[in-house]
């Protein structure tokens, strides 16, 4: 199990993004299917830039469920050896609608999502302890058992270095934003890093502020704090002093899910490339901007070339088209 150099736990959903762009719902006649979900997507992000990733999560007994782990293995490269099948529920569904491209609608059908289901036994101690990045998303703290278990990991890995809190905030998940906040306050002190925009990080530490906000991120005791200022890139903040800026790149944006999921995979490949916070943040911008100029998600994420490419100066448009 050494060999896995990244671990993410929590939500995968079958994509279905409408084809016909600018158009309501009630026109559209066809869609496009992969995988997805933000802990399916930074795994496939990172397992393109040429890293071994491994997904925690379970999907139903059923047709969707069973392509979602097939194309992770087959089509993705993605581990799915932690990757169970919960024979009571079903695999999630989630309709893309691209009226507006910067801002996407999406439908989800999330009615006991397995990958709430989780259970500690799904996964071995050793590669919790072990795994370089342990990375899961906020949301699978909204619901048991999944809740428990991210607890009982958490215990496991003992704060580790690289252990990954993604904010990633969805408010049809949580009952309200109080809940969420209540448990967010509950892991933030059992992380090393979080990465998220401003809402996220009011919602987890009651600062929308970048600046305070980080700061009082890292006064939770961790090693850094990332947070996403939107067309205005991304803060970098590290308990060592760092405190950076990192631009965006300019983009036409053709579809806006994912990019967020592509700069946390070019995240883990940075930090497993051993590169510095910002030089990792950079190389996030990129391959965020990258995704946002095509339509899907997981089958649109970029390779190490292209990445570099956009931070020689290449413009986003060649390369992402």
């Amino acid at each position: 199990m050494s060999e896995i150099e990244l671990l993410t736990v929590g939500r995968n959903v079958v994509d279905l993004y409408a084809e016909q762009l600018r158009t309501p719902l009630r026109q559209v006649e066809s869609f496009r299917k992969s995988v997805g979900g933000t802990a399916t997507n930074v795994a496939v992000a990172a397992a393109r830039l040429g890293h071994r990733a491994a997904l925690l999560t379970r999907v139903g007994d059923d047709p969707m469920g069973d392509y979602m782990r097939w194309a992770l293995e087959h089509t993705f490269g993605v581990d799915t050896r932690f990757v169970a099948v919960d024979p009571e529920r079903r695999t999630s569904l989630a309709f893309a609608t691209l009226e507006d491209p910067a801002e996407p609608d999406i439908i989800f059908y999330r009615d006991r999502a397995p990958d709430l289901s989780i259970e500690s036994s799904d996964v071995e101690r050793g590669v919790v302890e072990a795994v370089p990045i342990f990375w899961f998303p906020s949301g699978a703290l909204s619901a048991g058992p999944s809740r428990s278990t991210i607890h009982e990991l958490l215990s496991w890995r003992g704060r580790r270095r690289h252990t990954v809190l993604d904010l990633d905030w969805r408010p049809h998940f949580w009952p309200d934003a109080a809940a969420a906040t209540a448990e967010l306050d509950r892991v933030l002190d059992l992380v090393t890093m979080t990465i998220g925009n401003r809402t996220e990080c009011e919602i987890a530490i009651g600062e929308s502020d970048p600046e305070r906000a980080a700061e009082a991120l890292l006064a939770r005791g961790m090693e850094a704090a990332i947070v996403k200022l939107g067309g205005d890139g991304v803060l970098v903040a590290t308990a060592d002093g760092v405190r950076e800026r990192i631009a965006p790149y300019p983009v036409d944006v053709v579809c806006g899910l994912g990019a967020g999921d592509a700069f946390g995979g070019a995240l883990c490949h940075g930090l497993l490339s051993g590169w510095d916070l910002p030089r990792c943040a950079r190389a996030g911008n990129a391959a965020g901007a990258i995704v946002a100029a095509r339509l899907m998600c997981a089958d649109d994420m970029p390779y190490a070339d292209e990445i570099e490419a956009v931070l020689a100066g290449t413009p986003v448009a060649d390369v992402a088209g």
